[in-house]
C-alpha cells in the first residue's frame, strides 16, 4: 500500500506524542514493505528526504510566524500535495486544523482519522475557539471513510455523540529497565522520599487540586513538579504555593533517562489530566514501575483500572499523601508494567494499525477498480 500520515509536525520526533507515534509506525511499514510518506514542516530540524526508508515530504509551515493560525496553512499545503500523489490511504493525526480542508481531501484515497482527545474541553481555551474545535470535530467525524480512537473514553463519546464506530486502539510505551539511581543526586531527592507530578500547565491537567493536596498535608515530604512553569498559570501556581517549601517547581525535563529514574524511584506519581485519549506520559510513568495515583475519570481508569488510586478533591489527595505508600502496592506497580510489556508495546500497537489498514483497504470501494 501506498501510505501518507498528515496531522503531524513531522518525523524524527522533536516535539511530542504524534510525532513519536508517526516515528515509530512509520519506519514499521517500511519494514513491512510499504510506501509511507510522511509530511514534515519546512523548518523541522531533519530536512533529509528519506528517514529508514520512509519519504520526507516538506511543506511550509509559517506558525513560528502566526502562531496556531499558522497550522491551518500548513494543513493546507500537505492535503493540496496530496491530492497529486494517488494516495492508497491517509492516516491523519488530530483534526484540530486540518478538518476544515476536508472537502480538499483526495477522493480516491481511503481517509482515516486518529480523533485525539476532546479538545473543546480545554479550559486553556476561549469559548469560542471551544465552539470552534465542537465544529472541527464533527466535520472530522463526517468526512473520515474510518475512526481511530486511543482510549475507550473517546471510543464510547463518538459512540453517543455521533453514532458513529471507531477501532480502539491505544499508544504505547517501551519498558523501562535500567535505574540507576545515582540520578537522584541530581535533583537532591531520596528514593522513595519524595512524590510527583508532570504535566503541561494547563488547568484541565489538575496540578492545582494535587497541590492543595499537598498543602493541606502536615507531612512534608517534597514533591516535584515537572514541567514548563514559565506561563501565566504556572505563575499562579508558583505564586499560590510560594511558601510551601516541599513543593518544588522544577521547570521542564527533557531527559527520558533522568524521566525514568525519577518516576521508578518516586513514592506517588500523581497523574491528573482529565481531557483526552490514551496520555503518553502515563504510560511512560507505567512503564517506569511508578505508583500511579491518577484523577478519577473514565480516560484514566480506562488505561489503569484497579492498579491505581484515585482522586477527585484536594482531600482525597491529603488522605492518599497520609495513607498509601509505594512499598506496600507493588503488586499493582507490577500489573501496570505488565500492561505495557503486554497491552501497550509498540509492536502491537503497530501490528494493530496495520491490521486496520488492511480491513479498511479490502472493505472499502475507493481503491477498486471500476469494472
Amino acid at each position: 500500500m501506498k501510505i501518507a500520515i498528515l496531522g503531524t509536525r513531522g518525523v524524527p520526533n522533536y516535539y511530542g506524542g504524534f510525532e513519536q507515534f508517526a516515528e515509530f509506525f512509520s519506519v514499521y511499514l517500511v519494514e513491512k514493505g510499504h510506501e509511507v510518506y510522511c509530511y514534515n514542516s519546512h523548518d523541522h530540524p531533519y530536512q533529509e528526504k528519506t528517514f529508514h526508508g520512509v519519504h520526507i515530504i516538506h511543506q511550509y509551515d509559517p506558525e513560528y510566524k502566526y502562531g496556531t493560525f499558522g497550522q491551518f496553512i500548513y494543513d493546507y499545503n500537505c492535503i493540496m500535495d496530496s491530492r497529486k500523489r494517488d494516495f492508497d490511504i491517509i492516516l491523519q493525526l488530530g483534526y484540530t486544523s486540518n478538518s476544515i480542508w476536508h472537502f480538499l481531501l483526495p477522493k480516491k484515497s481511503i481517509i482515516i482519522t486518529n480523533m485525539d482527545g476532546l479538545e473543546w474541553k480545554r479550559t486553556k481555551y476561549s469559548k469560542p475557539v471551544q465552539q470552534f474545535l465542537k465544529f472541527a470535530e464533527k466535520l472530522a467525524v463526517n468526512s473520515s471513510d474510518f475512526l481511530v480512537s486511543d482510549s475507550l473514553g473517546i471510543q464510547k463519546f463518538l459512540k453517543e455523540k455521533y453514532k458513529k464506530e471507531s477501532t480502539y486502539i491505544a499508544y504505547g510505551a517501551y519498558p523501562f529497565s535500567t535505574p540507576n539511581e545515582a540520578i537522584l543526586k541530581e535533583y537532591n531527592v531520596e528514593k522513595e522520599k519524595y512524590n510527583m507530578i508532570m504535566a503541561r500547565f494547563e488547568p484541565e491537567n489538575n496540578l492545582d487540586m494535587v497541590l492543595e493536596g499537598v498543602a493541606m498535608n502536615e507531612d512534608k515530604t517534597p514533591i516535584l513538579v515537572i514541567g514548563k512553569h514559565q506561563t501565566k498559570y504556572g505563575e499562579y501556581l508558583k505564586n499560590k504555593f510560594k511558601d510551601h517549601a516541599n513543593i518544588l517547581f522544577m521547570g521542564g525535563i527533557y531527559n527520558l533517562e533522568h524521566l525514568n529514574n525519577l518516576r521508578y524511584y518516586s513514592n506517588l506519581y500523581f497523574h491528573g489530566h482529565s481531557v483526552g485519549g490514551t496520555n503518553p506520559s502515563l504510560l511512560e510513568a507505567m512503564a517506569s514501575r511508578a505508583l500511579v495515583i491518577a484523577h478519577n475519570n473514565d480516560f484514566n481508569r480506562g488505561i489503569l483500572k484497579e492498579n491505581s488510586y484515585y482522586f477527585s478533591n484536594p482531600n482525597e489527595v491529603k488522605n492518599i499523601l497520609n495513607t498509601i505508600k509505594k512499598n506496600d502496592n507493588l503488586r499493582l506497580v507490577q500489573n501496570n508494567f505488565e500492561a505495557i510489556v503486554n497491552e501497550f508495546n509498540w509492536e502491537k500497537i503497530n501490528g494493530e494499525y496495520l491490521q486496520l489498514f488492511q480491513e479498511c483497504y479490502s472493505k472499502s470501494d475507493k481503491r477498486k477498480p471500476k469494472e
